[in-house]
């Protein structure tokens, strides 16, 4: 035998009976934008690779070092996407949703992939659920992204996660910046790599992680300090909305995202449990991403949030994420002519909104009832022959273990009464 496919290095499957928290983390950080009022949007899991060099940025590690880019059979770049934020502004720009009413809100959740160092919390492929508002530049538009982030944590019950918030400026005064900050880096210790990325984008220094630059950085001339006045207005009013949005923060003057394209406001949302892959989501405002795209010179502002990480948050704090189970009834026959009734018992139920499950294979009583209680079901239905010979079946508590008898002609009715109660 030839040895067994395997999982690609740095994913992972997610699978039963671990998935239904994986979808209930899902679900719940996705519910504040539905009811928020923002549409569902899907984009290819590959675009043009241009869409990410040139709306990410070429100076981030993201774009020079992690992305999967590959030649397609018709000669054309495409790259599976980082992150999804610069796909929707493709799609928004190609589809011209900006001729309609503004801002456009829009939210996706799926699959993304970068080639990094597997370690704990970080994968070559993840999941994010993606916020975007586009359109409009309004800092209560900002504070509404920023709280629908922190609504979503809040609902899973989390508590040990923090935001951090800061302004990375805008075409008004970030020029006047970064002259200071290249002149600061020229005077730095720093490898060729690092001073290549500082002429690139001298911000992108100030996110580098390692200790020997990390450690001359303490002086370093902060954006937040040179805002010019209309952008420390606009950051002023983000925090008042956020005040009255009852949203706390911690200024974070150093934060710096991974991607080129942010401007004004900025934020990420870190977790205490998770040591040093300790971000699960983050975003803040991009205004000259639509631009760099080919469409009009229009602002936007979104997030993105990390699946996989806010789970490991949630098992960090040890919560227990209600689940509904598997199947409310679990059907079990016992001869031919009661895995005919079965069938049909379950397809029923299941037409009328009960989620409902019985047994395949030929299994004797003891392992149907083991398929029964795996199943999740608070209830389960017993028909042998016996039973049908006497025109009932045996309805079972799974939890509790009692058993009554029920009419075949009451048998619907009467689960559908009981699972539903």
């Amino acid at each position: 035998m030839s040895e067994p496919m395997r999982a690609p290095k740095g994913t992972f499957d997610t699978l039963p009976p671990d998935s239904a928290q994986f979808l209930a983390v899902r679900d719940t950080l996705t519910a504040p934008l539905r009811r928020a009022g923002y549409g569902y949007i899907e984009t290819p899991t590959f675009e043009d690779t241009a869409v990410f060099s040139r709306g990410v940025g070429e100076s981030t590690d993201v774009v020079s070092k992690e992305m999967y880019t590959f030649t397609d059979r018709g000669g054309r770049s495409l790259t599976l996407r980082p992150e999804l934020t610069a796909g929707l502004m493709r799609s928004f720009i190609e589809h011209r949703l900006y001729a309609g009413a503004l801002p456009v809100k829009l939210w996706a959740v799926g699959s993304a992939f970068r080639y990094e160092r597997p370690q704990a919390g970080r994968y070559r492929h993840f999941t994010q659920v993606d916020c975007e508002a586009l359109g409009v530049d309004d800092p209560a538009l900002d504070a509404e992204v920023v709280a629908l982030a922190v609504q979503g944590f809040r609902d899973l019950g989390l508590r040990d996660f923090e935001l951090q918030l800061t302004s990375l400026g805008d075409a008004t005064c970030r020029p006047q910046y970064r002259e200071l900050l290249v002149d600061f880096l020229a005077k730095l210790d720093l490898d060729s790599d690092t001073r290549r990325r500082a002429e690139i984008n001298p911000l992108r220094v100030l996110d580098d992680k390692r200790p020997e630059v990390q450690a001359q950085l303490d002086d370093a001339p902060l954006m937040v300090d040179h805002l010019s006045d209309s952008t420390k207005a606009h950051y002023d009013a983000v925090r008042e909305h956020l005040t009255d949005l009852g949203v706390a923060w911690t200024e974070a003057p150093r934060l710096v995202r991974g991607l080129d394209y942010y401007t004004k406001t900025t934020f990420e949302l870190v977790h205490s449990g998770l040591g040093s892959q300790s971000a699960i989501g983050g975003g803040g405002r991009y205004d000259g991403l639509s631009a760099s795209l080919g469409g009009p010179d229009l602002s936007g502002i979104g997030y993105a949030v990390g699946v996989d990480r806010t789970l490991l948050a949630v098992q960090a704090e040890g919560l227990d994420i209600a689940t509904s189970a598997g199947v409310q009834a679990f059907v079990v026959p016992l001869g031919a002519e009661a895995k005919r009734l079965a069938v049909k018992l379950v397809g029923q139920l299941r037409e009328a909104g009960v989620s409902a499950d019985t047994v395949y294979g030929d299994r004797g009583l003891k392992g149907a009832m083991k398929a029964a209680d795996r199943s999740g079901a608070s209830h389960a239905v017993v028909l042998g022959d016996r039973d049908l010979a006497e025109g009932v079946a045996q309805l079972r508590d799974l939890r509790s273990h009692e058993q009554v008898a029920v009419p075949l002609a009451e048998l619907f009715d009467r689960v559908r009464a009981t699972v539903g109660a």
